[in-house]
C-alpha cells in the first residue's frame, strides 16, 4: 500500500516516484493504499553527516525548504500535498490495472471504481501514518506537516477516516467481490499504521496490502481473484523487500536487508520475464504438421509481448540494482534512503512488466508512462 520512508528531501525525491502506497526505517509508499510503501521524504533533519540527529524550529525548517516549496500552491494546500505524498499516487493505478490484465478481461467501469477506491485507501494510509508517527516525527522530522503545526493531528485523523470510508464505498459500487477485497485491505492499512509498523510483521503487512490492492482490480472487473494471485504474490514480495530496507533508513544499519532486496529483485526479474510459452490470454499456440513432425507457430503478438515484458523487467531491475548495491556496501542513512526511494519508484515498471506478461501491451505502456510523471511531480513534493 503506502511505503513510508524517512529520506533526505533532495536526494530521495529525485530518486523516487511515489507510496507507495503505499505505498510506507519507518515502513516502506506503496502501494499500496499506498507501501508502499512500500513502494516512492523528509529526513534531512534526521540524517546529518555522521548520523547526528538535527532538530530545527518550524521557521528554520520552512526556510530551508523554501526553494523546493515554490510550486505556486498556498501553504495550506502545500502542507496537505506533503502529508498525502501526492506524487506517490502515480504508483497506485497500476495495481488495479495489473490485476485486471491478469484475468485476461478488458478494463471496464468497475475497474475505474477499483482504481478510485485504491487511491482513497492509499491516501488514508498516508494520513494515518503521519498521525500515528507524529510524536516520533517531532524529533526525527520536525518539518513534516503535523509536527510543524501546519496541519492539526485531528484533521489528519479525520481525513484518514473519511478517505477509508470513501474507498470502501467505491469498492461497494464495484460489486461485492471488490468490497470483499477492499475491506481486508483497509483493515491491513490501519493495522500496519497503528500497530504492526514497528514489529517484525510490518513488512509482511505492507506486502499483503500491496498484493490485495492488485487483487482489488481483478475482483472488481471480473468478480474473481484467482488468475491474479501469482502477480499479487510477486508485487507483494517486492513491497516486502523495500519495506524491510526502509526500517533502517533513519539510523543506517546492517548491509543484509539491501543485499536481500537486491537478490529479491534479481529473482523477481527472472520470474516476471520468463516467457510462458503456449498461452496468450487463453489462446494456445497454433500447431502445424510437417515432414519433421508437428511444431508450434508463435503469434507475432506473443513475440512482441515477450520483448516488452523483458524490456520492462530490465527497467525494473535497473531502477533498484545500483542503489541496493551502494546501500549494501555502505548502509548509511543517505544511501539507504536512496535505495528505498528507488524501490518505491521500481513499483511502476514492475506493474508494467506483470501487465505485459499477461499480454496487456497497451495497458503496460500506459502504466509505464506514469513513471516519468511521478518522478516529475516528486521533484516538487516528496513521495516519502
Amino acid at each position: 500500500m503506502h511505503e513510508r520512508t524517512c529520506g533526505c528531501p533532495d536526494e530521495t525525491s529525485a530518486a523516487a516516484s511515489g507510496d507507495t502506497s503505499a505505498a510506507t526505517g519507518r515502513g516502506a509508499a506503496a502501494a499500496a493504499p499506498g507501501d508502499t510503501s512500500a513502494a516512492t521524504g523528509g529526513g534531512a533533519a534526521a540524517a546529518a553527516p555522521g548520523g547526528t540527529a538535527v532538530t530545527a524550529s518550524p521557521e528554520g525548517t520552512a526556510a530551508a525548504a523554501a526553494p523546493r516549496a515554490h510550486t505556486g500552491r498556498s501553504p495550506r494546500s502545500r502542507a496537505w500535498a506533503e502529508l498525502l505524498r501526492l506524487p506517490a499516487l502515480f504508483s497506485v493505478p497500476g495495481d488495479a490495472l495489473t490485476g485486471t490484465a491478469a484475468t485476461g478481461a478488458p478494463a471496464n467501469s468497475r475497474t475505474l471504481l477499483a482504481i478510485a477506491s485504491s487511491l482513497c485507501l492509499y491516501e488514508a494510509g498516508m494520513a494515518l501514518n503521519d498521525w500515528a508517527d507524529r510524536h516520533i516525527d517531532a524529533v526525527e522530522r520536525p518539518h513534516r506537516p503535523l509536527p510543524s503545526g501546519r496541519i492539526r493531528p485531528a484533521a489528519a485523523l479525520t481525513a484518514a477516516g473519511a478517505l477509508t470510508g470513501a474507498g470502501l464505498a467505491l469498492a461497494a459500487r464495484a460489486g461485492r467481490p471488490a468490497l470483499a477485497v477492499a475491506a481486508p485491505l483497509a483493515a491491513t492499512v490501519w493495522a500496519y499504521d497503528l500497530g504492526l509498523k514497528h514489529t517484525p510483521a510490518g513488512p509482511l503487512a505492507m506486502g499483503t496490502a500491496r498484493g490485495l490492492d492488485l487483487l482489488l482490480g481483478a475482483a472488481a472487473t471480473t468478480g474473481s481473484t484467482r488468475p491474479a494471485l501469482p502477480s499479487a504474490a510477486l508485487l507483494g514480495t517486492h513491497t516486502l523487500a523495500v519495506t524491510t530496507v526502509s526500517r533502517q533508513e533513519a539510523q543506517g544499519g546492517s548491509p543484509l536487508p539491501p543485499l536481500a532486496a537486491l537478490a529479491t529483485t534479481a529473482l523477481l526479474t527472472r520470474l516476471v520475464t520468463r516467457h510462458s510459452a503456449g498461452v496468450t490470454r487463453g489462446r494456445r499456440q497454433a500447431t502445424v504438421h510437417g515432414p519433421a513432425g508437428p511444431r508450434a507457430i508463435r503469434h507475432p503478438a506473443q513475440d512482441s509481448g515477450a520483448l516488452l515484458t523483458t524490456a520492462l523487467g530490465a527497467a525494473y531491475a535497473a531502477t533498484t540494482a545500483r542503489p541496493y548495491v551502494h546501500a549494501t556496501l555502505n548502509p548509511s542513512p543517505p544511501l539507504t534512503q536512496r535505495a528505498v526511494g528507488s524501490g518505491i519508484r521500481a513499483t511502476i515498471p514492475l506493474q508494467a512488466a506483470l501487465t505485459a506478461r499477461s499480454r496487456g501491451t497497451a495497458t503496460a505502456l500506459l502504466i509505464a508512462a506514469l513513471a516519468p510523471l511521478g518522478a516529475r511531480f516528486a521533484k516538487k513534493v516528496s513521495v516519502t
